[in-house]
């Protein structure tokens, strides 16, 4: 399993706050939603995304940006356009003053914007939550990946804007695989062009002997690795193995697999109550002492405190 596929099995857009916007100018819409990961494709007219800090992008039709970061930013006709609504966490639409916008926009199946028939059409899915091997995988993305038209051949938009006006059986689960595979298409199109390195773990495929040993360890994160057993595995001497992983992932193996482990854990503790042991056992820790202790020095807090802390 390559880094990019092990990663993106994290953030995956399940019950996903998916829209298609539909907007007539003058139009300006403040994001205030928190949300870590933001996947937004333009189907006709255009939209200006103005985030707080750097130069406001233009978006035709076909053009597909990622936002992977969940700082405050602007989508509008023009970049210098005053709010005229501001989303909330949970996807709350209200007026810059407070008054609620929930009703007055809405237009029909998953279809919001302040008209039916709008000019410039947005499809805009938003991830509330990526988890903590999801938090992985951003750490290392630029705040924003840019797709124009050209530079990518996916059909899945055009796919898009036709499903997620429908009511289907499943419907709900294809329009997030949907935008997983829009999510996917963005990244791996920023991860392979020539003009840019991708940084440590996910630029590590590079190497191919590096790329072994990640698979390896998404592959069978419970098997008792040590940077001996990994090197035997790839073919390269303990000491070189270790020199050549730590140059291209930017941390040594075993911290690498470490994190790997307790963020995997992490997210397991979250997503349902499987028994503290068995979860240690799971991504390859075979003493509950052992795990806790290194799970409470990475995050804070014990697996059941974060648990506890998670559900509350």
């Amino acid at each position: 399993m390559d880094p990019i596929t092990a990663l993106l099995d994290a953030p995956r857009a399940q019950g996903a706050f998916l829209l298609r916007v539909t907007m007539t100018p003058p139009w300006s819409v403040r994001i205030e939603d928190g949300a870590p990961l933001t996947v937004v494709a333009v189907t006709s007219g255009s939209a200006c995304y103005a985030p707080d800090a750097g130069d406001p992008v233009r978006l035709l039709p076909g053009d597909l940006l990622l936002i992977a970061r969940p700082d405050p930013y602007l989508f509008a006709d023009a970049p210098d356009r005053p709010p005229q609504a501001v989303i909330h966490p949970g996807g709350r639409c209200e007026t810059p003053t407070g008054a609620s916008l929930e009703l007055p926009m809405r237009q029909g199946v998953r279809t919001w914007g302040n008209a039916a028939q709008g000019r410039d059409t947005l499809l805009v899915g938003t991830y509330p939550s990526v988890g903590e091997a999801g938090t992985r995988l951003l750490s290392v993305l630029p705040p924003t990946i840019l797709l124009r038209e050209n530079d990518h051949r996916t059909g899945l938009i055009a796919v898009l804007a036709e499903e997620i006006q429908g009511e289907g059986i499943g419907q709900a689960s294809l329009l997030d695989r949907l935008l997983d595979g829009l999510t996917v298409s963005a990244i791996r199109h920023w991860v392979e062009s020539p003009d840019r390195r991708a940084a440590g773990w996910l630029g590590a495929g590079a190497d191919p002997v590096v790329a072994s040993a990640l698979d390896l360890m998404h592959d069978e994160t419970a098997r008792p690795w040590t940077v001996a057993s990994l090197a035997r595995r790839v073919g390269l001497s303990r000491a070189g193995f270790a020199r050549r992983f730590t140059a291209a992932v930017g941390e040594p193996p075993m911290s690498y697999l470490t994190s790997w482990r307790l963020a995997l854990a992490a997210d397991r503790l979250r997503r349902d109550d499987a028994p503290v042991f068995r979860v240690a056992a799971e991504v390859g820790y075979r003493s509950q002492f052992t795990f806790s202790t290194a799970f409470k020095r990475h995050y804070g807090d014990s697996p059941l405190a974060y648990r506890q802390r998670a559900d509350s």
